[in-house]
């Protein structure tokens, strides 16, 4: 029997894994980066040993380190979670030489899969249905699109969709520089995109005495840049006989490899069609919802397994659907641009939240984006959506720009509720998703409830008649709004104030009564859903940057500069200048109009901040 368990990996995955040994009285311990030195995993464990260093390259992917975490811990055993060394086979036999227990398949099973192209020979060899992989130097015009993906590693990172002969060449470049910064392989290859595909996958669990249950389906469609965005278990309208083949070639697959464990066969739905993609020889991120249509937990199955248990019987009956909304700290509107800073205040009450993060808590550059993880489970598939729209949509997430209203409006999509998204959801919708009016009122209710909170202290002495000005900054721009403080109380053009607190303001709009709850954070003010900055009166005119000069839209590393860009470069309008890498992604800054670099203050591997200036470009004359 395991007593203590050293999760090698942090955050949301690492405090799940966590609540599990808690149920089953196992100890645990930590391991965490200096940047993660009061992050959430840390302090629930019992036990947490320091990696010295921020990057994940320093800390979390040195597999020497972490063993050695746990022999000095005096842990019995090693869960990687998923991510970072989860599926490296090298990694589980260092833990495996070492002593330790393996919360995972075997070493040679994680080395099976790890190659993507390798992967696609023996699915192919085992009677599995795929997508042949391409030779990129015969690929023509009659098989576009195509889609250029890392051999290595997951996430979405290295992948591209090429729809022009002429982009094929620097995508596969593009791609394998990310896959070498991201997984250490540059190594990709390429294979037909199918349009209007729907990625479907199955849980599988199989223990080390020759049996393999397989859990149902999981829909994974709702994707951006290749990563999931929306699950759902399970895979809704599945033609006839769909589901009992993803079955069969899942065990298969398990079988093939002599898998033992927690895993995930990953496929490619259309229509009648079922491809192999990849197998995920680790916990999924999605596994909730398998685990609430399940009534299961699947980390006390991989402890079980790695125990040496037998899976008994057969696998429980599903009961009801499930749906997950992985919660980002991104702006979707900004070509989903991570966001940094405190995280101060979280709750989504009513539903199964999986964080990594309490209040408090500080968003960093070096991790990945997600927040949390929001799951409803209702007896139907319209229940769960509507109940996980609405607690999203009642959900308090007070500091950086969030995805939360785009989950909500992907949620209510008429797409989804039929059912018939696909993995181009996003391509075809985005822009409607993200194109919403601000609330006009979310300004004066901020100006009232900051009124009212000035006046309880003695802080006005203006004459009643004298009109008071405020101003405030928001997604959809600047707003200027004005009030007055009179004898009678706070008054405002076109409303009527029937009550204004601090944290609270009511007002009265064309006969409808509507609530405002307001929380001020420092120069932060939240008012229901719309986040607003306190502005100046007046603009700070050294606050105004030069026309044409390209901004940081996001803290993060330059990985890296296009070829030969110096000062007097000739740039065309679109052309890729800048990489930045922030939160796991890399995000190219582009020239914004044709002219001339006049200034270039980036350099590879500089540390920037939000708004720091990178590069300016002279716009030609027209002629």
């Amino acid at each position: 029997m395991i007593s203590s368990v050293l999760v090698a990996n942090r955050g949301e995955i690492a405090c799940r894994v966590f609540r599990t040994c808690r149920e089953l009285d196992i100890r645990t311990v930590a391991v965490y980066s200096d940047a993660d030195e009061n992050a959430l995993h840390t302090r629930v464990a019992d036990t947490a040993v320091r990696l010295p260093g921020a990057t994940p390259t320093e800390t979390y992917l040195r597999g020497e380190l972490i063993v050695k975490a746990a022999l000095t811990a005096g842990a019995e055993a090693v869960h990687p979670g998923y991510g970072f060394l989860s599926e490296n086979a090298d990694f589980a036999r260092a833990v495996l030489d070492a002593g330790l227990v393996w919360i995972g398949p075997p070493p040679e099973a994680i080395e099976a899969m790890a190659s993507k192209t390798r992967a696609k020979e023996l699915m192919a060899a085992a009677g599995v249905p795929l997508l042949a992989p391409l030779d990129p130097d015969a690929v023509t015009e009659a098989d576009l699109p195509v889609l250029v993906k890392a051999a290595s590693g997951g996430g979405g990172r290295g992948m591209r969709i090429v729809r022009e002969l002429a982009d094929l060449e620097s995508e596969l470049k593009a791609a394998s520089i990310e896959a070498q910064s991201a997984f250490g392989d540059g190594t990709v290859f390429v294979e037909p995109y199918v349009e209007r595909g729907r990625h479907v996958e199955v849980q599988i669990v199989a223990d080390t005495h020759g049996t393999v249950w397989a859990y149902g389906t999981r829909d994974c469609s709702l994707q951006r840049r290749h990563q999931k965005v929306i699950e759902e278990a399970p895979a809704p309208s599945l033609a006839p006989g769909v589901e009992e083949r993803l079955h069969s070639a899942a065990t298969a697959a398990a079988r093939t490899i002599t898998y033992a464990g927690a895993g995930t066969v990953e496929f490619l739905v259309s229509g009648d069609d079922v491809h192999f993609l990849e197998m995920n020889t680790r916990l999924q991120v999605e596994h909730p919802v398998t685990e609430a249509v399940f009534g299961i937990d699947l980390v006390a199955l991989q402890l079980s397994v790695a125990e040496g248990e037998r899976l008994d019987g057969e696998p429980p009956r599903p009961s009801g659907h499930a749906v997950e909304a992985r919660l980002y700290a991104e702006d979707p509107a900004q070509n989903w641009a991570p966001q940094t800073g405190t995280l101060h205040r979280l709750s989504v009450p009513g539903i199964r939240l999986d964080t990594g993060y309490e209040d408090g808590d500080t968003i960093g550059v070096h991790y990945d984006a997600m927040l949390a993880k929001a799951v409803a489970h209702a007896p139907t598939r319209a229940e769960a959506v509507r109940r996980l729209a609405g607690a999203l949509e009642r959900a308090t997430i007070h500091g950086p720009v969030t995805n939360r209203d785009l989950l909500v409006r992907s949620l209510r999509h008429e797409e989804f509720t039929t059912a018939r998204m696909d993995t181009a959801f996003y391509e075809r919708h985005l822009a409607d998703l993200t194109t919403t009016a601000p609330d006009p009122y979310a300004p004066l209710a901020a100006a009232l409830a900051d009124a009212h909170g000035r006046s309880r202290f003695g802080g006005w002495r203006n004459l009643p008649s004298q009109p008071q000005t405020k101003r405030y900054a928001s997604a959809h721009g600047e707003h200027e709004v004005h009030y007055r403080h009179t004898r009678e109380g706070l008054t405002a053009d076109g409303v009527r104030v029937l009550s204004a607190a601090a944290d609270l303001v009511v007002l009265e709009i064309d006969g409808v009564r509507r609530k405002f709850d307001v929380t001020r954070h420092d120069d932060r003010v939240y008012v229901n859903t719309t986040a607003l900055t306190v502005l100046p009166r007046f603009p700070d005119p050294a606050a105004q940057q030069a026309p044409g000069s390209l901004l940081a839209p996001m803290p993060g590393t330059v990985a890296r500069i296009a070829d030969g860009l110096t000062t007097g470069s000739a740039v065309q309008a679109g052309d890729p200048l800048i990489w930045l890498e922030a939160m796991k992604m890399e995000h190219k800054i582009t020239a914004p109009a044709t002219g001339t670099l006049t200034a270039l203050h980036a350099t590879p591997g500089q540390q920037v901040e939000v708004g720091a200036l990178l590069a300016v470009v002279q716009q030609e004359p027209p002629l």
